[in-house]
Order: C-alpha cells, then sequence, then structure tokens
C-alpha cells in the first residue's frame, strides 16, 4: 500500500444509552437519584490505514460503528481514545443535503453549502455552473430544496461536495438513490479523482456497487475491526460470515435472505417472448424475467442485477430505485428488465439477482451463479463488450488496388 491518506490507531468511541433520565431540577429532587444510563462502545480498539489515492469500502451489518467511524474520520466526532490522522483536504457527504436549508432554492444552498466546505464566494461562483451541470437540476436551480425528491437532494449535495477539490472525500450511503445515469458520472468522477491520486471512502450497504468500484475494504463488526485488504477477499469473507440465513432449495442450490420474496426462477427470453436456450449472439435483444413469490407483503422493494464475467469482474449491475415498484403481494409475479440489445461479447457470464427491500439493508433473497453464455459475431474481436463496429478502408483515388 502507499502512504496513508488517513490513519487510524487505536481508535474507540463510547455512548451513553439513558435506561431513565432526570430531564428536570424537579425529577432529580422528586426521584433523588441520578439518571440510569450504560456505556455503548460504538467502536472499539479500531487500527487501519487508507492508502493516499484510493477507493476504500467500510462494510459491516447495521450497527457495526461504520458511520461512527467515517464521522470520526470527518471530526464530527472525536474518540475517546486512539487518533485519527488525515493528510489533505477533506469534504464529507454522511446524508442527503446535510448542510441544506430546506425553505432556501437550490442556488441559495449551492452557496450556503460550499460555504460551510470552505469555499469562497468567488470560488462557488466560478464553480456554479459546474456544478450544476453534473447535478442535473437545472430545470429546478430556482425551487426550494424542500420541493425536491431524495435523488435530486443528493446530487446536488454530491456535486457541491466533489466541487470543493478535496483530497479525501468521505460518502455514507448516499448514492444508493442515484439513478444509473448519475451513478455513471459519479464513477467518471471517481475515476478522475483516483487518477489525480485523490482518496475516495464509501460506506455502503451494496457490495456488488462496492466489489467493482472499490480497491479495499474495512470489514467491521459490532464495533471492531474483523478484516481490512483488498476488496474481493474481505467481501468474500463477509458474505461467508453472513449467511447465517442460508438455505438450501429443493435442487440443492444455497440461498440467503430473509425469504420474505423468494425469486423462484431468472429467464432469458427473446423479443417475442420465447425461452432463450445455450449460447446467445452478441447484439441479440434480450429480456430478463424475474420470476419471484412473496411470502410476506413487501411495500417497497428493490431488485437488482449483475452480469460478472468468468474471472470475477462485474461488468454491470442495475436496479430499480428510480422505478416504482409495485408492492410485493403475497403470491406469485414476475419483474422483467428489457435489453434492446446485448452488448456482451464472446464469454462465459454469470447473472446475480438480488431483492432487499426499500433500505436495501434487509436481503430478502439473494440467487447467484445463473450462466449468461455469449457467442460473438466474429471471430476477430475479444472482450467483454461487442461494439458491433465496421473496419473500413479508404482507397486514394488514381492507385491502384
Amino acid at each position: 500500500m502507499s502512504e496513508p491518506a488517513i490513519r487510524l490507531d487505536g481508535v474507540s468511541k463510547r455512548f451513553r444509552v439513558y435506561r431513565e433520565r432526570n430531564q428536570t431540577l424537579k425529577s432529580i429532587a422528586l426521584r433523588r437519584r441520578r439518571s440510569l444510563h450504560e456505556d455503548f462502545w460504538a467502536l472499539r480498539d479500531v487500527s487501519f490505514d487508507i492508502p493516499q489515492g484510493s477507493k476504500f469500502a467500510l462494510i459491516g451489518p447495521n450497527g457495526s460503528g461504520k458511520s461512527t467511524l467515517l464521522k470520526c474520520i470527518a471530526q464530527i466526532l472525536y474518540p475517546d481514545s486512539g487518533s485519527v490522522t488525515s493528510k489533505g483536504r477533506l469534504a464529507a457527504l454522511l446524508e442527503i443535503g446535510s448542510g441544506f436549508h430546506p425553505e432556501l432554492s437550490g442556488r441559495d444552498n449551492v452557496f450556503l453549502n460550499a460555504a460551510i466546505l470552505g469555499m469562497s464566494k468567488s470560488q462557488i461562483r466560478a464553480k456554479f455552473d459546474e456544478i450544476v451541470d453534473f447535478s442535473g437540476v437545472e430545470q429546478f436551480i430556482d425551487q426550494p430544496v424542500k420541493t425536491y425528491s431524495s435523488g435530486m437532494y443528493v446530487r446536488l449535495a454530491f456535486a457541491v461536495a466533489i466541487n470543493v477539490d478535496p483530497e479525501i472525500l468521505l460518502l455514507d450511503e448516499v448514492l444508493a438513490v442515484g439513478d444509473a445515469m448519475f451513478q455513471q458520472k459519479c464513477m467518471a468522477k471517481f475515476k478522475e479523482f483516483q487518477n489525480d491520486g485523490r482518496t475516495i471512502v464509501i460506506v455502503s450497504h451494496a457490495l456488488p456497487v462496492l466489489s467493482s468500484m472499490c480497491d479495499y475494504a474495512a470489514w467491521l463488526e459490532k464495533g471492531r475491526l474483523q478484516e481490512v485488504g483488498a476488496t474481493a477477499g474481505v467481501l468474500e469473507h463477509y458474505a461467508d460470515a453472513h449467511r447465517s440465513m442460508a438455505r438450501v432449495t429443493a435442487d440443492g442450490d444455497v440461498r440467503w435472505g430473509t425469504g420474505d420474496v423468494l425469486i423462484d426462477e431468472v429467464e432469458l427470453l427473446d423479443r417475442d417472448g420465447r425461452t432463450l436456450h445455450g449460447s446467445i449472439r452478441s447484439g441479440t435483444p434480450v429480456t430478463i424475467r424475474l420470476h419471484y413469490t412473496a411470502r410476506e407483503r413487501v411495500a417497497s422493494p428493490l431488485f437488482s442485477l449483475a452480469i460478472s464475467a468468468s474471472d470475477g469482474s462485474v461488468v454491470w449491475s442495475g436496479n430499480t430505485v428510480d422505478l416504482s415498484v409495485a408492492p410485493c403481494e403475497v403470491g406469485s409475479d414476475y419483474l422483467d428488465f428489457v435489453i434492446p440489445s446485448l452488448p456482451l461479447a464472446g464469454d462465459d457470464f454469470t447473472l446475480t439477482a438480488v431483492v432487499h427491500d426499500k433500505t436495501t439493508e434487509t436481503m430478502l433473497d439473494y440467487r447467484k451463479d445463473i450462466q449468461l453464455r455469449m457467442k460473438m459475431h466474429k471471430a476477430s474481436e475479444a472482450g467483454y463488450v461487442a461494439l458491433g463496429g465496421v473496419w473500413e478502408q479508404r482507397v486514394r483515388v488514381g492507385e491502384g488496388v
């Protein structure tokens, strides 16, 4: 690893959890005793380095201390013991619309939020058009942000944060609400940041996204560090440790999740709705149909798909966050993902299908290793993506062939 951008040395953080609390002088006089509380250790002796220029993931279940650790790095919270040192200017986006005033317009909030993050008024003016363009909320920039959707909130807040030009960017579950186009913008910006030697630290439950974008990861469990290292290995060990909800189907498949919604089958269909068998030719229209059965009603399900190459690289992932998916009522139904022209090249790919609740924190079902075998148009091409390009050669006038 390169020289660390952030160093955590024995970081511990304690909170008081009150069972009975005296709110007034009167309650103190009447009760004649002190408030009763217990110490809750959100972090216990956490030590590791975050390399400079890396994209670093913090993973763990709810209550593991991820967000508390991120706030300690951002110096919003201070550890009870241990130390946090960072190198370079830091910007943090720890919740949707943090630093925004709901009654002010998007324009006013850009100036307010950027000033909070340390930009001068002249710097904000110079960056304003770039911020608004990245956020994609130009049409609504003079409307009060209380009228914005959660996606518009986070796009504008993120656009401000990255234009502070930080050496270190801290993100806590803020990208889950971004649509596919915005996520592509973010990925391109992350790549630009990495090329510039900047550091990004991300807290998220979206493991497939972290797998494709992060270099390193740290796994926290009940406030203690379990493992730190290359992302693929840490995510695999984390998933193995949290398969207590594993179940074996009648076909012998191992599945994970609460089972409130079960993905019964993932079917590949052609444009006429017929099942596709064997290898699929690049450029073929394909519909991926998720057949599912709900054992309990789920008001706002979130369905996800990921396509991985034979070497484990995530080629594509997406979810229904921008689609108002109807509640999963008790019984069976299906959901289609329509691909006008499947651009994958000749290789053996695998599909992973997942369904979460709307928070993405509770997995309902996880189905992996669904085979997707592709066949190239041309033997002269290789790679993951079929571009569909045609070679053309210009013959100069007057020259023989």
